[in-house]
């Protein structure tokens, strides 16, 4: 385990031409997870690498945050929800939902997110996690609450 308080800690959107290390940190932590050029993405590094990873899919109206990352020997100790928190301008700056993991939610809500109902998402996105849960993935809707 890492000690977080020994360790500079900085939360900013990436810089694209780094995009080549997060879809390495995705394909060697969660593969089914690939950044895009066209994501807004966020990331939580120390000096020396990218520890933490969210991604903001854009539509017209609202955005979906997707392929929320932290390196697992850095989990349980905050990480999660202090990029979250940091990228709370990204959060604001037009409606924005996520498909929570059960396990996940309690972090989501930690984090200003509300639990939705599927007939309260944007059309393209009911859709979406319709496919998922098909496919045998239980997901929550949710959506960001902050004032």
């Amino acid at each position: 385990m890492t000690d977080l308080t020994k360790t500079t800690l900085s939360f900013h959107p990436l810089e694209p031409l780094r995009l080549p290390l997060v879809n390495r940190l995705y394909k060697a932590h969660y593969p089914a997870g690939k950044a895009k050029k066209d994501e807004i993405i966020w990331i939580g590094e120390t000096v020396k690498s990218i520890v933490a990873v969210v991604r903001f899919q854009q539509y017209d109206d609202f955005q979906l945050m997707t392929g929320m990352l932290v390196v697992p020997q850095l989990r349980q100790q905050g990480l999660g929800l202090a990029l979250l928190n940091a990228c709370h301008s990204q959060l604001m700056a037009k409606p924005c939902y996520c498909f929570a993991f059960s396990h996940l939610e309690p972090l989501y809500l930690k984090a200003q997110f509300s639990v939705i109902a599927d007939d309260a998402l944007p059309l393209p996105l009911a859709h979406r996690i319709e496919r998922y849960r098909v496919g045998g993935k239980a997901l929550t809707p949710m959506q960001y609450q902050a004032s």
